[in-house]
């Protein structure tokens, strides 16, 4: 009677499985979440993108990142991060058991179907349908089945459009850009398509980058963004699941989507247009200087390049009213402090504004973490530590952090006003300038970091689980992550 037992519930267990419904070999698998906190870390792999993880000039950055981040804190072990070349090594990485989790804006097409289990997801993308400035510009799905349209092959755009073609727009007709070496964006910016199908998110970045190319309208579906878990680890996708649940129920999870959209830099066309230009014509002449700089001084090229571009758009010869000279714009007395002779001099004017820029932050308080110190930095280069340390006390004064960026931004532009440059120990100081400054090195950053072009990272290999990391300290609050920074960043996909 007992034979038959087992074997009546061997079959059901079957059938179950045959439908897709119970992996019975997972009833053998140790749990997934027991196995990475005896490990002491979550293996993560994810792409190098602006939606995903990137290297900025304030360190490791993205959204992909910063989730992961939190999610292997939840579960009280180290983060080991690493992006590689494209979707189908993500794949090869779960299927092979070497990595846990794949977290880089996905969707749970079929292909991520063979090799992994999909959780929930955390976000609905809205699709765009983006044309040339200078084109016709679409405003619904039929205008789109007689134009030539461009599409990543194999995307979730692609299944959307699919999904279009069968119930609403029979004649939709599409050209598939290969998923590794282009951008659907791209195809428009160039002129080869006359419309595109792009992720808000990703266009948030791109258009920075294409500031020719003009959104038409929203695809009535949204793309779903969820985490891909390696198969046969159900305690795994639950964990993620709850973790996700509890940022959504929190208000974190869209706060922490909103902060990382591209669109939190606003960048205007013309100056975009003539930033793009100087990139190409003038920039490769510097970079070079910009990079032995920021050896030297350790502070990030692109950081100095911006600062660079905002003080002369590059130009060694540039001059102000003021009597600033050069690349890096500085006054007399600056050059004869850093020991330059000859400030219109790309190299020596480049290395001294590095090491000058360096001075200041040295002065910024170490406790004061990044972004802020960066950018406070970056303000006082601009209108001197003093009226920035004015600005700092007056923030305190409104009940403001003067740790802050934010804060003290505020309080910036207060300076030129009488009822508080009388009681600054400094005195009066146009402080809406370094705002405006600030603004503005924050833009061109932005576009130094997502520069198509870049060299592609190495894709290192995750650790092999045969010889797991020893399990951290139980007391261990907030276990650090272990990234592999790309050395370049690639465009917005």
């Amino acid at each position: 009677m007992r034979a038959v037992t087992l074997v009546t519930v061997l079959l059901f267990l079957a059938g179950l499985s045959a439908c897709g419904q119970f992996d019975p070999t997972a009833l053998f698998q140790p749990n997934a979440i027991e196995q990475i906190r005896a490990r002491g870390e979550l293996r993560v792999v994810t792409l190098n993108l602006p939606t995903c993880y990137y290297l900025g000039a304030q360190g490791t950055e993205g959204l992909e990142y910063e989730l992961a981040s939190a999610y292997a804190a939840s579960i009280g072990v180290t983060l080991n991060i690493h992006p590689l070349a494209n979707e189908r090594a993500l794949q090869a990485e779960l299927a092979a058991g070497r990595a846990d989790i794949a977290a880089a804006s996905l969707t749970n097409t079929p292909d991520w179907a063979r090799v992994a289990d999909a959780a929930n997801p955390y976000t609905l993308i809205p699709q765009l349908v983006v044309y040339q400035r200078n084109g016709v510009k679409p405003r619904d799905t039929l205008q789109l089945e007689s134009a030539k349209l461009a599409v990543r092959a194999g995307s979730a755009q692609e299944l959307i459009l699919q999904r279009l073609k069968r119930t609403v727009a029979p004649s939709l007709q599409w050209v598939e850009t290969a998923p590794s070496n282009a951008d659907p964006v791209d195809d428009v910016d160039s002129g080869a398509a006359q419309y595109a199908i792009t992720d808000e998110r990703e266009f948030s970045f791109a258009h920075h980058l294409y500031p020719n190319v003009l959104v038409g309208f929203v695809l009535p579906e949204r793309r779903p963004v969820q985490w891909m878990a390696r198969h046969r680890a159900p305690a795994l996708v639950a964990s993620v699941n709850a973790f996700f649940h509890g940022l959504a129920s929190s208000g974190k999870l869209p706060q922490m989507v909103q902060e990382s959209s591209g669109d939190t830099r606003r960048f205007e066309y013309e100056e975009s247009r003539e930033f793009q230009a100087h990139v190409s014509e003038r920039l490769p002449r510097y970079r070079a200087l910009f990079e032995e700089a920021a050896a030297q001084s350790g502070i990030d090229w692109r950081l100095l390049a911006a600062v660079g571009y905002q003080e002369s758009k590059w130009e060694p010869r540039a001059a102000s009213g003021d009597g600033a000279v050069g690349v890096m714009m500085l006054t007399a007395d600056t050059a004869h402090s850093m020991g330059i002779k000859d400030r219109t001099d790309a190299s020596q004017s480049i290395s001294a504004g590095a090491r000058y820029l360096a001075q200041v932050r040295a002065m910024i308080p170490e406790r004061i973490a990044e972004p802020d110190r960066t950018w406070l930095t970056v303000a006082a280069y601009n209108v001197g530590f003093g009226h920035l340390e004015d600005a700092r006390v007056i923030a305190q004064s409104r009940g403001k952090n003067p740790d802050s960026w934010a804060d003290v931004r505020e309080a910036l532009p207060l300076l030129a006003q009488e009822r508080w440059s009388e009681s600054a120990k400094r005195g009066y100081a146009r402080g809406w300038e370094p705002v405006q400054f600030v603004d503005r090195i924050q833009r061109h950053l932005t576009l130094l970091e997502w520069q198509p072009g870049e060299a592609v990272p190495r894709p290192p290999a995750p650790a092999s689980d045969a010889t797991p990391a020893p399990a951290p300290p139980a007391a261990a609050a907030a276990p650090a992550a272990t990234v592999s920074a790309p050395p370049k960043a690639r465009p917005a996909r």
